[in-house]
């Protein structure tokens, strides 16, 4: 008998192991089980050794809504992404496009360009010196070409034979240099070729 006992308090015991969950349905009944709640209870776990309860719904819903937000995050934080991969990409045809006019414009006129005198940045590989302007390369492209034609718009320039982006240039207001067959160096700030 005590033996028997023994066991059906051990049995007890391992029970009250497994928690107590408080239940309680949309009408306000209430009621005491061993296994959770079903979804159309609010769900409390307790615990009978300190009389301490969790209100598991509550957390559920906390959880979910902390699940949405980092989802919301992560989607936010591709989309910010994929915009810039988007406007690097802009750039860089747009930076193509100015340099193929510029091209174009040497291969029309052969007598006031050297073949090298504007040599166009390839977006992927750029030297050290244009790197920090990369996201200014169209317009830098279409101001070397403004710059030249300026140069031999003059009269004391023949013939183009370099043209580059200067040293002293700075983010927002791109210098360009001009080396003519003659000698003569010219140097155009951005500005100064914006006017019309």
């Amino acid at each position: 008998m005590k033996n028997l006992f023994f066991v059906f308090a051990l049995c007890l015991s391992c029970d009250s192991w497994a928690g107590v969950y408080k239940c309680t349905d949309a009408s306000g009944h209430t009621n005491y089980q061993s296994s959770p709640c079903t979804e159309q209870h609010k769900a409390v776990q307790m615990n009978p050794k300190t009389g301490s309860s969790v209100d598991i719904t509550a957390q559920e819903k906390k959880q979910a809504e902390e699940a949405e937000l980092k989802k919301m995050q992560s989607e936010q934080e591709r989309a910010e992404q994929q915009a810039k991969l988007d406007l690097i990409a802009q750039t860089k045809q747009a930076a193509r496009a100015q340099s193929e006019q510029t091209q174009n414009l040497i291969k029309q006129n052969p007598l006031q360009f050297s073949a090298f005198a504007v040599p166009p940045y390839d977006p992927d590989k750029l030297p050290a010196q244009i790197k920090p302007f990369e996201t200014r390369l169209p317009d830098i492209e279409k101001f070397r070409r403004l710059a030249a034609q300026k140069a031999l718009s003059g009269g004391e320039c023949q013939r183009v034979e370099a043209d580059e982006l200067s040293g002293k240039s700075k983010l927002d207001q791109l210098v360009f240099s001009i080396n003519c067959s003659s000698g003569k160096a010219y140097t155009f700030s951005e500005s100064e070729l914006s006017q019309p």
